[in-house]
Formats: structure tokens, C-alpha cells, sequence
């Protein structure tokens, strides 16, 4: 097995995790769908990758959203309620520690069921993760406009469930 390309996929391995996690909403298929970058990556010819990192994040982030879509398709739900990866309390307030990892999980749940997959990616990729709009464009081969719409809409039907 070729090592050639690993220093790149190791450094932004833990990044494209958090990515898929956020729009698959599940820390199992993100792990696939990182294990499917790194297939990928091995696959492809390195020399016309201008910047591995996005193009990376770029993989993964369409990966997920296609699984997203499928799934959406085929009208596959949840067997129960979706938990995100425990977290461990680090600071010496327990009960604080504990309603963060409620919010948390709110969050991640209204995400996952009020916003489309574009919307969510777009939201995701700006927010959580502060691509600028040109970048979210590219990496999901839309139009920056649309992008900018995207978050937009995302922010409007967040903001109404606040509410």
C-alpha cells in the first residue's frame, strides 16, 4: 500500500470528520465517509491538486450531502433518537457542562431536522466551520449567490423555530 499523500489526509482527517458529522448527523457514517476520502485520495492523481486540504474537504462534503440525499430519497429514518459522540466534562462546573451538551444536542437535532442537506452543508461549511461564501460555492459546485441564499434560508428557518 502507497503512503504517498498520507501526511495531508492525516492532518485533515480529524476536520473532514467534524464536516460529515455535521451534515450526516451521525459519527459512524462520517467515519465511513472519511474511510471513502481516503480511498478516493489514494485513487487520484495528486499532481493537479492544487490544495489537498480542500480538496479533501471538498470530497467529503459531497460525499455526505449525496448520502444525505439518498437517504432522503429512499425515506430511511432513524430507528431511535440520535445521540451525538458523548462528551467528556472538562471544566469544574458538571451542571453547566451538562446543559452545553444538552444545547448540543438540540442544535445538531433542529439541523438535522429543519434545514435541506444544501441548506445544511452551506450552514455547516459558513458557520461551524467559517468558509467564506466563494469557497462553500466551489466546494459544492454552485454559485456563490446560491450559496449566500442557502445560508440565508438556513439562518431564517433557525431563527423561526427560535422563536
Amino acid at each position: 500500500m502507497s503512503t504517498a499523500g498520507l501526511d495531508e489526509f492525516l492532518q485533515a482527517r480529524p476536520r473532514l470528520f467534524r464536516i460529515a458529522r455535521r451534515i450526516v448527523g451521525n459519527p459512524h457514517e462520517a467515519e465511513e465517509l472519511v474511510q471513502d476520502v481516503w480511498v478516493r485520495w489514494q485513487r487520484t492523481d495528486r499532481s493537479g491538486v492544487a490544495d489537498p486540504q480542500a480538496f479533501l474537504a471538498t470530497t467529503v462534503s459531497r460525499l455526505a450531502i449525496n448520502l444525505v440525499q439518498s437517504a432522503r430519497r429512499r425515506h430511511e429514518t432513524t430507528v431511535g433518537p440520535w445521540l451525538p459522540d458523548e462528551r467528556v466534562a472538562t471544566g469544574p462546573d458538571p451542571q453547566a457542562h451538562a446543559e452545553d451538551q444538552e444545547a448540543f444536542a438540540v442544535a445538531v437535532q433542529l439541523l438535522k431536522d429543519r434545514l435541506s442537506p444544501a441548506e445544511r452543508a452551506t450552514y455547516v461549511l459558513r458557520e461551524g466551520f467559517g468558509y467564506p461564501y466563494r469557497d462553500i460555492a466551489e466546494t459544492l459546485r454552485i454559485g456563490t449567490p446560491n450559496a449566500r441564499q442557502l445560508v440565508k434560508r438556513a439562518r431564517d428557518r433557525l431563527a423561526q423555530e427560535a422563536v
